[in-house]
Formats: structure tokens, C-alpha cells, sequence
């Protein structure tokens, strides 16, 4: 595992590089980036350049959609298939919003990562933090790839098919759009029409990006979380088991205060993790029941028509939200099982076989250990698996009620 510490080493700058870098490639093109002491003036203007383009990018799908639904006339089942992806996009931009005005939180994290790095230097200790560090970067990989593949290919399915229609006794063919958009010029000129679907892709990316930047940023500081409590719960043990042996007990004084200190550490960047993700997680919410609910609603109205395009689309959005939902709820419930363990584990230690001093001092972390650690959506909603279920439940509840309104 020492050679893992030094390649880790070779590939970046430091750890704390190696552990943030992955968050970093989808932030910086985003402009949300936060700005550190050491950011020069034209990174600053740069990032803000960065951040006009992308609001101007999103907007430029998200206004003519709007105004589509608005004042187009179509019946009730065109809007609804046109309100599911571009609630989407608004969402995510929402989100992307949020990760904006979270600037500061996200530096904090980031500054708190760097220097638990600096201030743990024993190669046991960073073996466990690089493993939690490797886990962290392939998870967020993974989910960042899968989101992005999904958005870009459900993207294309949707463009790459033309349709036909008339103008001036002509007959022309242009792609559909993911996204339909107000008004006639877009359906009129072939050109104008063109532009707005690489538009409409280039929007596709920033706003799957914004995503991915922020499942990113939760799995990489969630990580980064259980490497620091499984720490804690090895200086527990060697703290009891030195006691034991009556060894440098005057060291042992300090090194429970080390032990205490460290915990409110973690317990300190749980609650930035929660300042961030909080909105966030309430906004993905209401996004993943929209994506798994809807979808099944089409694919539902359409499968009498057989239609294998629109049909595999409806499949991979819901399969994606879902996954995406899952995530989220996963990420709280570990984090909520694991504050829990560091209290269960130093009750199992041979703590009865102490000086009674040592005894309390004990009970002070497994007293703080009892108070629930909670990841919530919005303040409102703790995410867990018994949340996801109670997701499935009622979107296939909202799912029948919509079957039932529109399918008369």
C-alpha cells in the first residue's frame, strides 16, 4: 500500500490533489470553481466569462421551451412529453445555481480535506484515506460517465431523426429537436434550425455537467468522511488497548483530546456537506420522480405504436433517475450508519477495564455519537433507503393517477 501512497503521489501534486482533482475537471469549465488565495486575477475573469456563457447556453433552451409550452397549442399529452425534459434542464440549472452560491462551503470543504491530508501522516492513517480516496474517485467516475452518457445518447436518439414539413409548396426535413422551441423561425429555416440543435446539445452538456459536478463533489467529501471515522475508530482501539498495558500514560491524556477533536472535525464537514447538498438533494429529488414517473407514463401511452426509439429512451431515462435517486439516498445512509458505528464499536472496546477518568471521557463520544447524523433534502426529507422506497411507492402512485386522468 506504500507504493499506492507514492504512484498517488507521482500522479498528482499531493493527496489532497489526487482526491479532489476529479471534482475540479467538472467544475472548472463550469466557472464554479471556487477561488482560493492563490487565484490569479485572469482565472477570476475567466471564471466569470465562464459562468455568462453557460446561464446564456441554458437559457437559450430553457425560455423558447417555456414559451413553447405556453403558447403552442397541442393537446395535453404533447405538453406533458415536452414538460419532462425540459423540467430537466431547469432543475439542473437550478442546481447549477446552487453549486454558484456555494462557493465558499465547497472551498471550506475542499481547505478542510487538504488539511486533514497535512495533518495525518502516518502511512496507516493514509492508507485508509487513500482507499476511501480510490473508492470515492471510481465511484464519482463512474457516476459522472453514466449520467453523461445517458443525457448525450438519449440527446442524439432524439436528433437524429428528421422530420418533414411544409413551406412555400416545398417539403423540408429537419431534425427534431430534444427540446421544441418558440417560435416559427426554427421551423422555417434550416439554418436558424440547425444552430438551435447544437445549441440545445451544447446545453445538454452543461447541465449534465452541473449534475455530475455535484454527485461528484458528494461522493468525493462522503468518502473522504468514512476514511477519517474509520481512523477515529483505529485510535480508539490502540487508545484503550495502550491503556490497558499502562504504557506513556501521560501521552494518553492528550491523545484522547486528539481522538474528541478529530470528531467534531468530521462532524464539522458532515454539516458543510449537508449546507451544500441540501437544495440540491431537494431539487434531485423532485427531478427523479419527475424522470421516473413520466417516462413510464409514455412509454405506457406508447406502447401500442411499438415505436423501439422512443421506447428505449422512456427505459434509460427512468433507469438513470432512478439510479441517480438511489445514489443520493445511499450516500445518507452511510453516512448516517457510520456516525452511529464510531459509538457502537467503543462500547465493544474493553472499556469496563479502565480507570474510571478514562471510563467518561468514553462516554463523551459515544454520548455525541447518539445524535442522529442526517443528509436531508430541503431540511424536510432524510435521505436513506427507507426514503428511496417510499420514492418508488409514490411515484408509481402518482404514475397510476396520471394513467387514470389522461387514459379514460
Amino acid at each position: 500500500m506504500t507504493n499506492d501512497i507514492n504512484v498517488a503521489k507521482q500522479r498528482s501534486d499531493n493527496l489532497s490533489e489526487y482526491s479532489i482533482k476529479l471534482s475540479r475537471w467538472y467544475l472548472k469549465p463550469l466557472g464554479a470553481w471556487p477561488a482560493s488565495s492563490s487565484t490569479t486575477k485572469m482565472e477570476r475573469i475567466i471564471s466569470q466569462i465562464l459562468i455568462v456563457i453557460c446561464w446564456c447556453i441554458i437559457l437559450f433552451t430553457v425560455i423558447p421551451g417555456i414559451l413553447y409550452i405556453l403558447f403552442v397549442k397541442q393537446d395535453i399529452y404533447v405538453k406533458l412529453k415536452i414538460f419532462g425534459p425540459l423540467s430537466h434542464w431547469c432543475i439542473d440549472g437550478f442546481n447549477y445555481a446552487i453549486l454558484l452560491l456555494r462557493k465558499n462551503d465547497i472551498l471550506h470543504c475542499i481547505e478542510h480535506l487538504r488539511a486533514d491530508w497535512k495533518l495525518i501522516t502516518r502511512t496507516q492513517d493514509q492508507q485508509v484515506m487513500l482507499r476511501n480516496a480510490k473508492m470515492g474517485r471510481y465511484i464519482a467516475a463512474f457516476c459522472a460517465i453514466f449520467m453523461q452518457v445517458i443525457i448525450f445518447f438519449t440527446c442524439f436518439i432524439l436528433g437524429i431523426f428528421k422530420r418533414s414539413i411544409h413551406i412555400d409548396n416545398k417539403t423540408v426535413e429537419l431534425y427534431n429537436l430534444p427540446c421544441p422551441a418558440y417560435k416559427i423561425p426554427f421551423d422555417t429555416d434550416p439554418t436558424i434550425h440547425d444552430i438551435m440543435l447544437g445549441t440545445q446539445f451544447l446545453s445538454a452538456f452543461v447541465v449534465s455537467s452541473s449534475a455530475s459536478a455535484s454527485f461528484t463533489l458528494a461522493t468525493i467529501f462522503t468518502c473522504h468522511v468514512l476514511g477519517q471515522l474509520n481512523i477515529m475508530m483505529i485510535w480508539i482501539n490502540e487508545f484503550v488497548d495502550r491503556l490497558q498495558r499502562k504504557e506513556n500514560k501521560d501521552n494518553h491524556i492528550n491523545k484522547i483530546g486528539v481522538i474528541v477533536e478529530h470528531h467534531l472535525r468530521i462532524l464539522s464537514l458532515i454539516a458543510r456537506i449537508e449546507r451544500i447538498t441540501c437544495p440540491i438533494y431537494f431539487m434531485e429529488l423532485f427531478k427523479c420522480m419527475m424522470g421516473m414517473c413520466m417516462p413510464s407514463y409514455y412509454f405506457l401511452a406508447e406502447w401500442s405504436e411499438r415505436n423501439i426509439q422512443n421506447l428505449t429512451i422512456y427505459v434509460m431515462v427512468a433507469l438513470s433517475m432512478s439510479f441517480n435517486i438511489l445514489l443520493v439516498c445511499c450516500i445518507g445512509e452511510i453516512l448516517r450508519e457510520q456516525c452511529k458505528k464510531v459509538g457502537d464499536m467503543v462500547y465493544m472496546t474493553n472499556w469496563y477495564q479502565l480507570p474510571d477518568k478514562d471510563i467518561l471521557n468514553l462516554i463523551m463520544i459515544i454520548s455525541r455519537s447518539s445524535v442522529e447524523v442526517k443528509i436531508t433534502a430541503g431540511k424536510i426529507i432524510t435521505m436513506s433507503i427507507y426514503t428511496f422506497g417510499n420514492i418508488v411507492k409514490t411515484v408509481f402512485a402518482y404514475l397510476n393517477m396520471l394513467r387514470q386522468i389522461t387514459m379514460m
